[in-house]
């Protein structure tokens, strides 16, 4: 109701969206939403004129709106408030703490009218505690049991601790033979080595022994605290080399074949609650 009278009071989707703090696209979806539950159309023309069911339905949302308004805590009526729409999010640990939390409130921001439920998904395992609406997940993509999008691919570079560095350094950039074998590698199913050994050519098998980790930001701390070199995300890791506790080994990078992607049971996209958090998300990754 609040966003088909925005629409019809400013008269455009984009300025209403600027007044709610949502995108264009969650004001339209949020129209149609609404067209479809009522059963007939609102607005006439592309100028936002009003049909006579949308001028009579607006009359009707005017006086509804009023009288929550006089409802409100501090104005002598009830003190209940609406009930916010649950988004339920599973989403991986690294890529939650460092690309999402950071920029979360902008979200909480932008749509208040969302209160947004997380949880920890398992990397490659796509195994979660409980049923989600959005899902977070870090593989190899070409799931066939729900529809996807591409959220971030990211490209990874040998990195260690600037006290390892000083030790066994100094390196020409491991990409040789001489200076990977024998080299103390941090590991972790979620980001093997060999895609790195293939790229520079040289014939090692994955590494058996060693530090690993199950978590990629467990093993990039575990790197600077000088248990060996590992196999940084230039994305993911970005704050583990801006704050210095760790330093790049070489210029070269290499892309993986595990990325990041967004993923949902198939029609839950048209959830605008979902939509909005989707379009969010994306951008945040552009």
């Amino acid at each position: 109701m609040i966003t088909f009278e925005a629409v019809a009071r400013l008269r455009s989707v984009s300025k209403a969206s600027e007044a709610l703090c949502v995108t264009v696209s969650a004001v339209s979806h949020r129209l149609r939403q609404l067209e479809d539950h009522l059963g007939f159309k609102l607005f006439a023309r592309s100028d936002f004129t009003l049909t006579a069911d949308g001028a009579a339905y607006l009359a009707h949302v005017r006086t509804a709106l009023d009288a929550l308004q006089h409802m409100a805590p501090g104005r002598g009526g009830s003190t209940a408030t609406p009930r916010p729409t649950r988004l339920r999010v599973a989403v991986t640990p690294t890529f939650c703490r460092e690309l999402v939390m950071p920029h979360l409130a902008l979200f909480r921001n932008a749509y208040p009218d969302i209160d947004l439920v997380f949880q920890v998904s398992i990397p490659l395992l796509d195994v979660k505690a409980e049923p989600a609406d959005l899902e977070v997940r870090f593989g190899p993509g070409g799931y066939s049991d729900c529809e996807h999008r591409l959220l971030l691919t990211d490209a990874v570079t040998p990195a260690c601790s600037p006290g390892f560095l000083h030790e066994f350094g100094p390196f020409a950039g491991l990409c040789t033979r001489a200076e990977l074998a024998g080299l103390r590698l941090v590991r972790s199913p979620l980001e093997p080595w060999s895609p790195w050994f293939q790229h520079c050519g040289v014939r090692l098998a994955e590494p058996q022994l060693g530090a690993q980790f199950n978590d990629l930001g467990l093993a990039y701390d575990a790197a600077a605290s000088g248990l060996g070199v590992v196999l940084l995300r230039q994305r993911l890791g970005a704050a583990w080399i801006a704050s210095g506790r760790l330093v790049k080994l070489s210029p070269l990078s290499v892309t993986t074949p595990n990325r990041h992607y967004l993923c949902w049971a198939p029609g839950a996209i048209e959830r605008w609650e979902c939509q909005a958090f989707a379009e969010w998300l994306t951008q945040l990754m552009g």
